[in-house]
């Protein structure tokens, strides 16, 4: 069923429904033009109306008497007994019933619930019909019978389409029952739909029973439930247990306990005949939150408070009719709750007020051709308002109805609620902020409102100037902090100002609060503010940017701290560790340089901290590891290993060595300043070092300049560590040399060094040996060191003893050298026999071979061609190979090394050359003949030693060219592209 309005009607209708008595619209931002929030407010067309009407296409047959919707399910009375069914998601489907009442009894009331699926029909025969949404039969309630239904409550929770569940039921009487109807198509026989029909309670007025006008009912909790219930002039209260799902007069126990005493209600002395009640409720199956009370006095309305113990109505207010409302001549006769507004049914008009202000914002009069306005009612799923009469169907269309509150809710000082409504539109909110503000600022609530002023798009200067001029600094830093706190990165100008700014009001706290005792805690809170502020992300940027300025101002307040601690923050430590430097607070320095690491603050405060802290120092620089070149600290040794003390001279050493054995540094600087401070102060050490090092200038691990180390040691008189350097040299001579000043044994193994120059071991040997027989005349000494080399012999050092010296001293090794003689004569006679053998069997060798011949058959053929081999010269080797002499030359050519294959050429140019020569000469006989012919077969003899030397099968040529491809290199590319 379309929504058409006629032209003509709805120009009228907006004529006539025009905001009356509405003073917060006209309070409205309007116009165009810039507030002083800074936002412009324009409005570019006419707003759309909150409640805007559409009347529904529809002509009714016959009058129309009764009309429920809910949940997009309209049913309509039309005359006497004919019921109209509309699904509103399908209008061209509608669907027609008879009642079928052949009495005079007519339709009472209809009543829907929220699903829409359970229609009740109270007749004025004090008769009750049921009619399910998917049947089209009308069922009799036998057991409702004699009872006139004026109300229904509905249970939300427990009802299904085919079952009502447990439902209460108001009567004109005043009595209240609990009903439930259930419907089932499956059974064969008619039966009644109505499951039971009890009594629970009565309600009365004056002492006599009234007529339940209203009934509602809802849950709390899932163990709690409520019920209100309204009479002509007052509405009670029951609360109680939740029924549970399929238990047997769930509200009996509701009502039992009101049995001695009255529930709760609220009575007015007025009454209108009846009275209603709407409920709203901000989402489907919630709870209410507010509720309007239609009766004789007014409109009673306010919200339901569910923590309430004794009545759930709260913040109740009474709306008296205005005066051209009459209750007695033309009493209201319907009433729906919006969220911000109840509506009046009038007989010609219908009313809008505010449940904020109480005031009327809406009236729309209907034209006299419709009839008189019959009811009003509200689907409570879509909320949608239906308003009818006898010949047409009217709908509401409710749009932001929450667009205005916020002004209200601004003006009646509920800033939250104000918040709330407008958090979607800048300028209100803007507008709401800076009132809130004003208002804290008047009732002198300084901080909290330069807590809302920074959120304001009210100018900087005029707010700032404001707190300047209360004197109201703590306002004033917080309105800047909230300004810094929303500002962009991108407003780099601004944030300059602010942090500059603040920063002035911290230190000038600071100062004033500095030194009283008795604001000691006070102090304390503000630095730690102030340093959490310097602290922030945001502006980190900011105040590196500008940190000379806040140097400047942290200098000009003489605030040292404060100073350090932006320091650290500006990760400026080279000035945090100058200032403890500075303070003699060397500790403190070094505990800097350790948290943050940075190599360039221990090369460059390290030389101070030495002198005062070395042992500390030196366990700081251990612990950097390799993120320290130990280069780089040799100032900081060098310096104060010569002019400090004991301690700063271990402590160097104690690190150099750390390098060395566990860093494994190769520096030689490091190796000789180590080196030097072993030869100076740490000697015992020094020997120990160098023989880690080891004896071999060759070796990796020696990493010390062996010159300087051996000046070092000269200049230190230590003759050992002299003697270690000089066989690392290979200096042995100066080392057997020097070390004969000190220990023939320490000689002894010098001279054993050089193990592969066995000339020069027998010179240090008789070095060794003259020093023994001349400076220490010890003639056993000198024996033992003939026994302990074998390159000496008696006669080698026999030059070196006195003439008084007798036989007697050395007789043993004089026969021990002749004995030696002895055998190796011997020896030499042994070989001269076996090589007089071996030459006398080379010549047997010589004679067999002359004899040697090998026999060749016509038919043997060339190892290498594979044709006859008797067609050209040929060779035969022993292994029965046979070659043709130009095939066996193609053969040998590759193998031949370049010397080889150089020295083969220049033999085969010869011979051709010589046999030129012999063809363009006569034969002559003699002597110049004979030599031309022996050249010639010299030159084949060298080429046969080249060519024929073994054979090219079986010789080594062919053994060393195992690992040669058989492909070479520069072949292989177009061998491939041959088998393409």
């Amino acid at each position: 069923m379309s929504s058409i309005l006629d032209e003509y009607e709805d120009s009228q209708a907006r004529a006539r429904s025009r905001p009356a008595g509405l003073p917060y619209q006209q309070q409205r931002l309007g116009g165009t033009g810039i507030g002083q929030s800074g936002y412009i407010s324009a409005r570019l067309e006419e707003e759309k109306p909150i409640f805007s009407k559409q009347r529904i296409d529809f002509s009714p047959p016959s009058a129309i008497s009764h009309l429920v919707v809910c949940n997009n399910q309209l049913c309509m009375c039309l005359g006497k007994d004919t019921l109209l069914r509309i699904d509103l998601g399908k209008p061209d489907q509608p669907n027609q019933i008879e009642v079928g009442r052949k009495d005079d009894a007519r339709i009472h009331k209809l009543f829907l619930d929220p699903s829409g699926s359970h229609l009740l029909i109270s007749l004025t025969s004090s008769e009750c019909l049921y009619l399910n949404r998917n049947s089209q039969k009308v069922r009799s309630l036998s057991r409702w019978k004699g009872h006139l239904i004026e109300s229904v409550g509905w249970n939300k929770h427990l009802g299904s389409e085919s079952n009502t569940g447990p439902i209460l039921v108001g009567t004109s009487q005043g009595q209240m029952y609990e009903a439930e109807v259930v419907v089932s198509e499956d059974r064969l026989f008619n039966y009644s739909p109505d499951l039971f029909f009890k009594y629970v309670y009565s309600l009365e007025e004056d002492g006599s029973p009234a007529p339940v006008c209203c009934l509602e009912i809802e849950r709390i909790t899932e163990a709690k439930l409520f019920v209100i219930a309204t009479t002509r002039k007052r509405l009670y209260q029951f609360v109680g247990r939740a029924p549970e799902a399929g238990e047997q007069q769930p509200f009996q126990p509701i009502f039992s306990q009101y049995a001695d005493s009255l529930p709760s209600f609220q009575e007015f002395p007025v009454s209108l005949g009846y009275s209603e009640i709407s409920f709203y409720t901000s989402k489907l199956r919630t709870s209410p939150r507010s509720f309007a009370w239609m009766m004789g006095n007014g409109v009673l309305y306010g919200t339901l408070d569910y923590s309430r113990p004794d009545s759930l109505l709260s913040d109740v207010k009474v709306w008296e009719y205005s005066a051209d409302i009459e209750p007695q001549l033309e009493p209201p006769r319907s009433i729906v709750l919006t969220q911000f507004h109840f509506l009046l049914l009038l007989s010609d008009r219908v009313k809008a007020i505010c449940t904020l202000n109480g005031q009327l914002v809406f009236e729309d009069v209907f034209p006299d051709k419709f009839g008189r306005l019959l009811r009003m009612i509200k689907d409570s799923v879509t909320g949608q308002i239906w308003i009818y009469t006898e010949k047409a169907v009217f709908r509401y269309h409710i749009q932001k109805e929450s667009r205005d509150v916020w002004q209200m809710y601004m003006n009646m000082g509920k800033f939250d609620l104000a918040k709330e409504y407008c958090k979607d539109r800048p300028e209100c909110l803007d507008t709401v902020l800076a009132k809130e503000a004003d208002h804290c600022f008047q009732n002198k609530k300084y901080v909290e409102s330069a807590k809302y002023y920074a959120l304001t798009q009210r100018y900087f200067e005029e707010i700032a100037l404001k707190f300047i001029e209360a004197k109201q600094e703590e306002a004033l830093k917080e309105f800047l902090l909230r300004k810094l706190k929303n500002l962009k990165l991108e407003d780099k100008t601004q944030l300059t100002l602010l942090v500059t700014w603040l920063t002035e009001i911290y230190l000038n706290w600071l100062g004033t609060l500095e030194g009283d005792e008795g604001k000691q805690i006070q102090f304390d809170t503000t630095r730690e503010e102030f340093r959490k502020f310097l602290s922030g992300s945001k502006i980190k940027e900011c105040l590196h940017n500008n940190r000379s300025t806040i140097y400047d101002l942290l200098a000009s307040h003489g605030n040292v701290e404060d100073m350090v601690f932006f320091s650290v923050i500006m990760q400026d430590y080279e000035r945090v560790v100058a200032h403890h430097c500075q303070h003699d607070d060397y500790s403190a320095a070094l505990e800097v340089m350790s948290k943050y690491q940075d190599p360039a603050l221990f090369y460059k405060f390290s030389p101070v901290l030495m002198q005062h802290i070395p042992r500390l120092v030196v366990d700081a620089w251990v612990g950097m590891q390799r993120r320290l070149d130990p280069k780089n600290l040799i100032p900081a040794l060098v310096n104060y290993s010569q002019i400090g003390s004991s301690e700063q001279i271990g402590e160097a050493i104690r690190y150099l060595e750390f390098c060395v054995h566990q860093l494994d540094v190769t520096d030689q600087a490091i190796h000789n300043y180590l080196l030097s401070l072993y030869a100076k102060y740490k000697p015992k050490a020094l020997l120990w070092y160098l023989e880690q090092g080891g004896s071999n200038a060759n070796q990796t691990h020696v990493y010390y300049d062996l010159k300087y180390a051996l000046r070092l040691c000269a200049e230190n008189g230590h003759h050992r560590a002299c003697v270690h350097i000089y066989k690392t040299m290979e200096l042995y001579e100066e080392a057997v040399d020097l070390a004969l000043q000190m220990d023939v044994d320490l000689a002894k193994s010098c001279a054993d060094m050089p193990e592969e120059d066995e000339e020069l071991r027998k010179k240090l040997w008789l070095k060794i040996a003259r020093h023994v027989v001349q400076e220490e005349k010890d003639v056993k000494k000198a024996m033992v060191c003939l026994s302990s080399c074998n390159l000496l012999k008696i006669e080698d050092i026999l030059p070196f003893f006195p003439d008084f010296v007798t036989i007697d001293h050395f007789k043993e090794a004089i026969c021990s050298s002749l004995q030696e003689y002895n055998k190796h004569i011997d020896e030499l006679k042994q070989e001269m026999e076996e090589a007089t053998e071996s030459a006398k069997r080379i010549r047997e060798d010589i004679q067999e071979m002359r004899n040697k011949y090998g026999v060749v058959e016509s038919q043997e053929k060339c190892a290498s061609c594979d044709f006859p081999l008797l067609n050209r010269p040929f060779y035969l080797f022993l292994c029965g190979h046979m070659f043709h002499s130009d095939c066996l030359l193609q053969e040998v050519i590759p193998h031949l090394s370049p010397y080889k294959q150089t020295r083969l050429e220049e033999l085969q140019r010869k011979l051709v050359t010589s046999n030129q020569a012999k063809s363009r000469q006569r034969p002559k006989e003699g002597e110049g003949s004979d030599r031309g012919q022996q050249s010639r077969d010299q030159i084949k003899a060298d080429i046969e030693d080249i060519v024929a030397a073994e054979c090219i099968y079986c010789g080594e040529l062919t053994i060393k060219s195992i690992d040669k491809p058989f492909i070479e290199p520069q072949k292989c590319e177009e061998e491939n592209n041959s088998w393409l």
